[in-house]
C-alpha cells in the first residue's frame, strides 16, 4: 500500500496516475508514424524554450550572468535533449517505413565473443562538428549480429505491457529527468509520472513547456515534493515500475526501507518494494593515464582535460573523474602533476551548490589533511604511507580529485591500472583512459584487450565519459551485474536511441590532440578534429558562446550561425 500522506497531497497524485493510465491506452494505440509526429512536436517545444532552460538552470546553480561556465547548461540541458529527440525520431522513422534501426550501421566484433555496433557518428553534422569522436556499443558476450538486429527497436517493435512508470528525477543535470522519461516511453512503452528532485524545482515551468505535447496527450505528469511524496509514489499499487537516478543509499531506502526494519528486511531478503526498479547511481570514476612520450602541449592539454572531468558542474556529477591513476615510473610524471595542479587551480571558481557538498568536502579534508587546497577545491596526492581507501570508496560528488601511483610502464602498467580500477574503486559506471597514439599503436591488440577487461558501463578513450552521456545513440548505465541486494552503480541502461537489447557497455573515443596539432594525425596514427578545445572544457574561453551556438544549430540549422559558432570555437 502507498505510504501515508496528507489527503491534500495524495489526491492530486492519485488523479495524475489515473490520467496517465488513460494515456497509456492512447500511447499503445499510436502507430510509429504518429509517435514520430508527437516527438517532432516535443522537439519544437524544447527548441522554443532552450534559452530559458539554459538561463534558469545556470541561475539555479548560482552562476551569475557572464560567468564563463554558464555554457555547461546549454550542453547538458537543451542540446542533449534535442540530440536525443533527433536520434529517437530517426529510429522511429525507420520503423515506420518497415526498416531496421540498424540498417546502414556498421556492425563487427569486439574481444570476448562480443558484437560491436558503431553507433556514433551517424549524421553528417556530427561527423564534421565532432570530427575525431566516435562511439561503439558492445553487446553482451554471445550476442550475435543477427540477435542485435532482431532486438533493435525494443518495445517499438514488440509492444510491452506498458502501464505507468515512476521516474525519480536526478538533481544535478537538467536533461536527465527528460531523457529518462523519453526512455520509459520508447524503450518500455510506459507513460511516466516524473517527480522532480527539489534542486530542479525552478525548472518546473520550463519542463512543462518543453514537454507540453506529452502532457497534452496524457503521457506525462510532472510533480514536485520531498521524500514523503517519493515514498508514496514508489509504494503506489498502480505504479508498474520505478526508475531512479540518484544515490545507492536512496535506492536501498526505496527497496528495503530505512532503520532497523530496513536492515531486517535486507537480511531476510524481503524487499518492501514489490515492483521492478532500474537505477543509475554513480560511483568513483578512474582516469587511467598511460605513460608515453608527450610534448609540453600534450601535458598541458590533457591536464586541462582531467581538470574538466572533475570540475564540470562543480564536480556534482555521477561520472566526474575522481581518481587519476599514474605510473610511478613514468619519466614525465612530475611534469604532468605540475600541469595538473596548475589546471586544477586556475579553472574558473564557482560555488558549491548541490546539497551537502560542503559536508563531503569537509569529510575529504578530514581524511586527507595534507591535501592541496587549490581555490575552492581539493587535490589529494596519495603518497606511499597514505591510505587511499576513503578516496577510492567515497563518491564525493564535489570538487575532490585524487592521484594514486602504481609501478610499471607500458602494458604492465595498463593491466595493473585496469585491475586497480576494477577491484579497488567503488562502482562500475564510467572509466576514462588517456593514451597517446604512438603508445596505443605500440601496445596493439593488448590495448584493446585491456579495454575489454575494464568492467564499466561507459569507457572513454582520450575523451571524457560525459561524451558518451550526451551522444544519444550511446548507452548509459552501470556494467551489468547489479541487483537489488548489491546494486553498485545501478541496474539497466538509458539513452540508447537505437533501442538496442543485450547491452554490456559503450566505448567512446576522442582525439588525443586538438586543432591545429591534430593536423599531424596522419603521421602518428592519431585522430583529426576541427576543435581547438572542446567547449565543455572548463578552460575554454568561449565555451558559453560555442555551447549556445551548437544548441541553436541543433535546434534550427543555419549555415551562417554555424560559421559564427565555429569562429568562436577557434578562439577557445
Amino acid at each position: 500500500m502507498p505510504t501515508a500522506l496528507a489527503e491534500d497531497l495524495r489526491a492530486p497524485l492519485d488523479a495524475a496516475i489515473a490520467e496517465l493510465e488513460t494515456g497509456s491506452g492512447s500511447w499503445a494505440a499510436m502507430s510509429p508514424a504518429q509517435r514520430v509526429t508527437l516527438l517532432r512536436g516535443v522537439r519544437r517545444s524544447v527548441a522554443g524554450v532552450s534559452r530559458k532552460w539554459a538561463r534558469v538552470a545556470a541561475d539555479s546553480k548560482q552562476l551569475p550572468a557572464g560567468h564563463p561556465l554558464r555554457g555547461e547548461e546549454w550542453l547538458s540541458g537543451p542540446y542533449g535533449t534535442l540530440g536525443a529527440l533527433d536520434a529517437y525520431i530517426e529510429t522511429l522513422d525507420r520503423l515506420a517505413e518497415g526498416r531496421n534501426p540498424l540498417d546502414g550501421v556498421r556492425i563487427d566484433s569486439a574481444p570476448g565473443d562480443r558484437t560491436r555496433i558503431h553507433a556514433f557518428p551517424l549524421t553528417a553534422s556530427d561527423r564534421i562538428l565532432l570530427s575525431g569522436f566516435t562511439g561503439e556499443v558492445w553487446l553482451r558476450p554471445g550476442t550475435t549480429p543477427g540477435d542485435a538486429r532482431a532486438r533493435a527497436g525494443l518495445a517499438q517493435r514488440r509492444p510491452a505491457e506498458g502501464g505507468v512508470g515512476l521516474v525519480l528525477g536526478a538533481g544535478n543535470v537538467t536533461s536527465i529527468p527528460v531523457l529518462d522519461v523519453l526512455y520509459e516511453l520508447l524503450a518500455h512503452d510506459r507513460v511516466a509520472i516524473l517527480k522532480l528532485n527539489p534542486t530542479q524545482d525552478p525548472l518546473l515551468p520550463v519542463f512543462e513547456k518543453a514537454l507540453a505535447p506529452l502532457m497534452a496527450a496524457g503521457l506525462l505528469r510532472i510533480v514536485r515534493g520531498g521524500g514523503d511524496v517519493g515514498a508514496y509514489l514508489t509504494g503506489h499499487p498502480r505504479i508498474a515500475h520505478v526508475h531512479i537516478t540518484g544515490s545507492a543509499p536512496t535506492f536501498d531506502a526505496i527497496v528495503w526501507g530505512t532503520g532497523a526494519a530496513g536492515k531486517r528486511r535486507r537480511r531476510e531478503n524481503r524487499p518492501q518494494l514489490k515492483k521492478p526498479i532500474t537505477a543509475e547511481l554513480g560511483g568513483v570514476s578512474p582516469i587511467i593515464v598511460v605513460p608515453g612520450e608527450w610534448s609540453e602541449a600534450d601535458l598541458r592539454y590533457q591536464a586541462e582535460h582531467v581538470a574538466t572531468m572533475r570540475l564540470q558542474n562543480c564536480g556534482h556529477n555521477c561520472i566526474a573523474g575522481q581518481v587519476v591513476i599514474l605510473s610511478a615510473d613514468w619519466p614525465q610524471r612530475a611534469q604532468f602533476l605540475t600541469e595538473l595542479r596548475r589546471a586544477y587551480a586556475t579553472a574558473p571558481e564557482r560555488p558549491l551548490w548541490y546539497p551537502h557538498a560542503d559536508e563531503r568536502m569537509r569529510q575529504a579534508a578530514e581524511s586527507y589533511p595534507d591535501a592541496l587546497v587549490l581555490a575552492d577545491r581539493l587535490l589529494v596526492e596519495i603518497g606511499p604511507d597514505d591510505d587511499p581507501s576513503a578516496l577510492e570508496n567515497t563518491e564525493y560528488f564535489a570538487p575532490v580529485l585524487g592521484v594514486v601511483s602504481l609501478p610499471g610502464s607500458g602494458q604492465g602498467f595498463l593491466d595493473a591500472a585496469v585491475s586497480h580500477a576494477n577491484d579497488r574503486l567503488q562502482g562500475t559506471l564510467g572509466a576514462n583512459v588517456l593514451v597517446d597514439p604512438a603508445t596505443e599503436h605500440a601496445l596493439g591488440d593488448d590495448f584493446t584487450r585491456a579495454i575489454a577487461e575494464l568492467r564499466y558501463g561507459s569507457i572513454a578513450i582520450n575523451t571524457w565519459t560525459a561524451f558518451g552521456f550526451i551522444a544519444p545513440t550511446m548507452t548509459w548505465g552501470a556494467f551489468p551485474g547489479g541487483t537489488i541486494a548489491d546494486v553498485g552503480s545501478g541496474i539497466g541502461v538509458v539513452h540508447n536511441a537505437l533501442l538496442l537489447g543485450d547491452v554490456e557497455r559503450s566505448v567512446v573515443r576522442g582525439p588525443f590532440r586538438p586543432l591545429p596539432r591534430s593536423l599531424g594525425a596522419w603521421r602518428d596514427g592519431g585522430r583529426f578534429t576541427i576543435l581547438p578545445k572542446p567547449p565543455w572544457f572548463v578552460s575554454s574561453r568561449t565555451g558559453t558562446e560555442v555551447s549556445e551556438g551548437l544548441t541553436r544549430f541543433r535546434a534550427r540549422g543555419g549555415v551562417l550561425a554555424l560559421m559564427r559558432t565555429l569562429i568562436q570555437a577557434m578562439r577557445a
